[in-house]
């Protein structure tokens, strides 16, 4: 009885195992789709989806960098989680705002005024957690990693693919680029780097000689200078008297 028992129980084992080998989820990663997934297509919606992959913390933002071919002035935003907001970067944009709950997707979309003529789109992209954590689905290529999962060390982007233009279809004229302005609240490093105008300005002017607060301290000291060393003159002169 003992040996049909030990049996019993390792063959239990092994079936538990492979039902959690088959329930574990597929790894975590982010999709781009697109009803208009054509070359040169125009008002282009794009639906993205951000899967968690955090047990402790929900996602905050959304950070993507554009392929060649769209500008950063060339997308709009569409819709998204309650409350978050979209904006726009130097190579890409943002969309972020409170935490979503744990282990919620982040699903959103965004409009691009016109797809370039390629045969597929990589939109590399950073995914925050509200407890600071960042993942970063970036790796070009075919399977994106090792095991082709987008798990281990790869971190695929996620990428769309493009049907050859239509027939007739051209590129539409450069939208007009944002117009660079300073930003209001420097960042730390900025604050920590470069000076204040005014400061820079009395750095150049240093360069160039003393200012005269200087010289009238040096002065000041030359004056002092003198009048000690008479005083000093005029008693060993009363002394030798």
């Amino acid at each position: 009885m003992s040996r049909i028992t030990r049996r019993l129980a390792v063959a239990a084992a092994a079936a538990a195992t492979a039902v959690l080998f088959t329930a574990v989820p597929a790894a975590a990663h982010v999709e781009v789709e697109s009803d208009d997934a054509q070359a040169l297509a125009e008002n282009a919606e794009l639906a993205f989806t951000a899967e968690s992959e955090s047990a402790t913390a929900g996602i905050t933002q959304i950070r993507v960098v554009l392929p060649k071919g769209i500008a950063p002035s060339d997308v709009t935003y569409g819709k998204g989680p309650e409350g978050w907001k979209f904006a726009t970067t130097d190579d890409g944009y943002t969309v972020k705002g409170a935490a979503l709950k744990v282990g919620a997707d982040a699903e959103y979309s965004v409009v691009v005024r016109q797809l370039p003529d390629a045969k597929e789109l990589a939109f590399k992209t950073l995914q925050t957690y509200g407890d600071g954590k960042v993942d970063r689905w970036i790796e070009l290529g075919e399977s994106g990693d090792d095991d082709g999962h987008g798990h281990g060390e790869g971190n695929p982007a996620p990428v769309l693919k493009l049907k050859a233009a239509a027939p007739g279809a051209t590129p539409v004229a450069p939208s007009p680029s944002a117009s660079a302005s300073p930003s209001a609240t420097p960042t730390a490093e900025e604050s920590s780097t470069s000076p204040t105008p005014q400061a820079a300005d009395s750095e150049t002017e240093d360069d160039g000689g003393l200012s005269a607060g200087a010289w009238v301290a040096i002065a000041a000291v030359l004056v002092l200078a003198v009048a000690v060393a008479l005083v000093f003159v005029r008693r060993r002169g009363g002394a030798r008297r």
